[in-house]
């Protein structure tokens, strides 16, 4: 289950959307997800889902990589669907099946089903990003959108330094997660069976050194940092500088013009 947690990985590249500007990347983001919420029928959704598939062709990402993503909260999705399929409640249709006090009606089927193709685009769509954009490159797309906000003096390099650092750590964690597991079991811990609450006191052995190391990792960057006299924030020079190339426009125009048809949905085909 560990290993199927790809959240923060990055996977080097040449494609058309490892070389865009990582600030068009941040705005396509947001954009999509926007558009996930505002086009929530059927054929906005499927449009997205394509969408989706044409963007991680472009980049060369296998499509395992979307179920590994997805796997580790597919009980939360079922979960979630199981409730709209058995509490929407369809006015004026019959119900699909009936038991007890549980009812199905056609609507509840369309609402879990549309809800959990739309988990799968959101999930998707944000691990895209991180696919594609280092995290280096990804804190200086965040300090760059937020710095506007310098101005009423909110920490913003502070805060992009955080979320890029709180990126990069989580496949090192997993990994450490992965090596105190296994030395565990080699002592005779019995981590993947039991009930549920034997489950999580066999946990406190692995919690305990992992949060150990997680500190011990946080001061030895927090050293590092100061020994080579890092300050951030005002008068700090980068190695690579952030240029919105014509490309940049040209998939930019094109990646407004494909989500705002797929927003348009909701109002050209209502019935749906």
């Amino acid at each position: 289950m560990l290993r199927d947690i790809t959240i923060g990985q990055h996977f080097p590249g040449d494609s058309i959307l490892h070389r865009c500007d990582p600030r068009l990347k941040l705005a396509a983001t947001v954009g999509f997800i926007a558009v996930l919420f505002i086009a929530g029928n059927p054929l906005g959704i499927g449009l997205a889902l394509l969408l989706l598939a044409a963007l991680y062709a472009l980049a060369h990402i296998p499509y395992k990589m979307i179920l590994k993503s997805l796997k580790p909260i597919l009980p939360l999705i079922l979960f979630t669907c199981v409730l709209n399929l058995f509490f929407v409640t369809g006015q004026g249709q019959e119900p699909l099946f009936s038991w007890w006090i549980f009812t199905v009606y056609p609507q509840g089927v369309r609402f879990a089903a549309i809800l959990a193709l739309r988990v799968v685009a959101l999930i998707a769509g944000t691990s895209l990003l991180t696919y594609t954009t280092s995290p280096i490159v990804l804190t200086d797309a965040l300090e760059s959108v937020l710095r506007p906000l310098g101005r009423l003096h909110f920490p913003v390099h502070e805060l992009a330094m955080m979320m890029t650092i709180a990126l990069r750590f989580i496949p090192t964690l997993i990994e450490e997660t992965e090596k105190i597991m296994n030395a565990q079991k080699a002592r005779g811990a019995l981590l993947d069976t039991g009930t549920v609450v034997q489950r999580v006191k066999a946990l406190v052995p692995v919690l305990v050194p992992l949060f150990l190391s997680a500190f011990r990792r946080a001061d030895e960057l927090a050293m590092a940092m100061e020994c080579r006299c890092y300050r951030g924030g005002a008068g700090r020079t980068r190695l690579k500088v952030l240029k919105f190339t014509g490309s940049d426009a040209v998939c930019a125009a094109v990646m407004a013009v494909l989500l705002a048809a797929i927003a348009a949905t909701r109002w050209l085909v209502p019935g749906l």
